[in-house]
């Protein structure tokens, strides 16, 4: 584990160096993040000056639930971005280097990028959050319980996305084509409370592929609205979660050809 842990820091470390060798490309890529960030936050702030509440989510609920997306996802690129390139290392037969090396392939492969926008993504993500907790009177006891919460989101996020990014193993092209639907599905659909959605969609979100575990049930638990006894919940589901991508992973790399699998 010592060994995994230290070559895993060297590679983002590696890769960190690389996307920093271009100023212009990396501060323009930041810059981007921002803007589009910041017209999101306009736009829910220009949405709630007209209504007040969405089913019952003031503008500070739906900055936590918000921030809590962009936060674990920014993280996500930031240590595990790699993974969006699975599909092309299989077909093009770029795995067989993490195959043979001495260490674990997904975790070489989760490594091997960083998103450019991440740095923009987290301070955004991280300042939404700040904002909606100070507005939503959530009191400071409930940090401990947020670091738990957003530790287990970064988890669920990673984990979903490694599964998704590994049914590629299956299909006969380079496009994540599961892992993009869910993403985008992520991005359009949780940036809402799930309780605007029929009862159906809510079961999916929540149990079958469990993005609510990202920012809806973290924000619903830190807000009051979930009693005390959810808190266990989200740990249990991220460790499931755990064994279930490593399953997958372990059923797609038993299976891979190399170059045109």
């Amino acid at each position: 584990m010592r060994h995994t842990a230290s070559l895993y820091t060297r590679l983002i470390a590696a890769q960190f160096r690389s996307i920093t060798e271009y100023p212009a490309d990396f501060w323009t890529m930041v810059s981007v993040a921002l803007i589009q960030q910041a017209a999101q936050i306009a736009f829910i702030a220009v949405v709630f000056a007209q209504v007040t509440t969405l089913d019952g989510w003031g503008f500070p609920q739906m900055l936590l639930l918000i921030g809590f997306m962009v936060l674990a996802d920014s993280v996500t690129e930031v240590g595990w971005d790699g993974m969006w390139r699975l599909g092309r290392m299989i077909v093009n037969g770029e795995l067989d280097y993490a195959v043979i090396r001495p260490a674990p392939a997904m975790m070489q492969i989760g490594a091997s990028a960083i998103g450019m926008q991440s740095a923009a993504n987290m301070t955004t993500g991280l300042t939404m959050i700040v904002i909606g907790w100070s507005g939503a009177g959530v009191p400071l006891a409930m940090v401990p319980a947020a670091v738990l919460l957003f530790a287990c989101a970064v988890v669920v996020q990673l984990t979903v996305i490694t599964a998704m990014n590994c049914a590629n193993f299956w299909l006969k092209g380079p496009s994540p084509v599961f892992a993009w639907l869910t993403s985008q599905t992520q991005e359009t659909a949780t940036r809402f409370p799930l309780t605007i959605y029929p009862r159906a969609v809510r079961t999916v979100l929540t149990w079958v592929v469990p993005l609510a575990f990202v920012n809806y049930i973290p924000v619903r638990i830190l807000t009051g609205d979930l009693p005390a006894w959810w808190l266990a919940v989200p740990p249990a589901v991220a460790l499931a979660l755990v064994a279930i991508a490593v399953l997958i992973a372990k059923a797609g790399l038993a299976r891979y050809e190399s170059a045109g699998h």
